[in-house]
């Protein structure tokens, strides 16, 4: 049958008082207008909380509080945090004692390596590319190799293994390398890699031994520092797969044990939502012992502004 054209009759509408419904939110949670020379603690404390400033602020109190009990706080680092240059802070927050332990991957090595070495990193891959000259640097492929191929034979893992050759060898930019920072402040440092995908896979001197070895004995100190995170965080800052995945696991075995992992805070730091991230590391591991939160934003503006925020809390 065919409708009419009829107007709903509205008169009968029901209402009710505005003050008696419930909002999301309220005059008091608004945004303060920055004071010039207040600094960052007004900054910081004038902010609203609504969306994702309130998540913001709530992951700052977890880390603290994680910090303050015990908890621990493990970082989970893709290589685009070296590469756009906070090493410098990840290695201020592990001198002050935020920092548990750290877990990367290939890439995140190689790039730490190289700025440790040089001062430098991230190449061009479209010029390099077609004349045969990507990933084939000679120190990259040798030394760092090298220190995998000794530090595994004997006994290390791959963080820990670059961490000891660098703190040895005293390159001129050690100052600003995680991978040492960690090996000189005893904080755990895993590299989780996946073979041929790093460029220093592609020189003659590496060891699918050494690396398949140093790779899955990480693993099993990364599994250690998730069975720690009972009222602990776990933050994954850029990648998109392997350390979710990594992660995942890890909380599988953990699990297993019978370690339930109860008030475990994790956070998803990236400027973009990813399927892996947001279920391996948000929603899977937390649900119904903690609180995931994901932090959407450039690591060059959100790193900084959450290791000033922490230090701001801890002072």
């Amino acid at each position: 049958m065919k409708f009419p054209y009829e107007e709903f009759d509205l008169s009968r509408i029901r209402t009710f008082p505005l003050k008696s419904r419930a909002s999301k939110v309220r005059a008091e949670d608004f945004a303060r207008p920055y004071v010039r020379g207040a600094g960052l603690a007004a900054f910081l404390e004038g902010l609203p909380r609504v969306l994702a400033a309130a998540d913001f602020s709530a992951v700052v109190e977890a880390i603290l509080e994680a910090r303050a009990s015990g908890g621990g706080i493990v970082w989970g680092l893709g290589a685009h945090v070296v590469k756009t240059g906070l090493s410098p802070l990840v290695v201020d927050l592990m001198e002050r004692g935020l920092v548990s332990a750290v877990a990367t991957n290939g890439a995140g090595i190689i790039h730490d390596f190289e700025v440790a070495l040089g001062g430098a990193t991230s190449e061009d891959v479209d010029a390099s590319l077609g004349p045969g000259r990507f990933g084939v640097a000679e120190e990259t492929g040798r030394l760092l190799n090298r220190a995998i191929n000794e530090g595994v034979a004997a006994g290390r893992g791959i963080g820990g293994a670059v961490g000891e050759y660098l703190c040895h060898k005293h390159p001129q930019h050690e100052r600003v390398s995680i991978a040492a920072a960690a090996w000189r402040l005893g904080v755990p440092l895993t590299v989780h890699v996946a073979l041929g995908t790093d460029i220093i896979h592609m020189h003659p001197d590496a060891s699918g031994q050494a690396l398949g070895e140093g790779s899955l004995r990480d693993f099993r100190y990364f599994v250690s520092s998730v069975a720690r995170l009972e009222h602990g965080v776990f933050l994954n800052c850029g990648s998109a797969v392997v350390l979710p995945e990594v992660f995942l696991k890890a909380v599988a075995l953990v699990r297993n044990r019978g370690i339930s992992l109860d008030g475990l805070t994790t956070v998803n730091l990236d400027f973009a939502r990813l399927y892996r991230p947001q279920a391996n590391v948000v929603a899977r591991p937390t649900e119904g012992i903690g609180k995931g939160f994901n932090l959407v934003g450039h690591h060059e503006l959100m790193i900084p502004l959450l290791a000033a925020a922490l230090i701001e809390g801890s002072s």
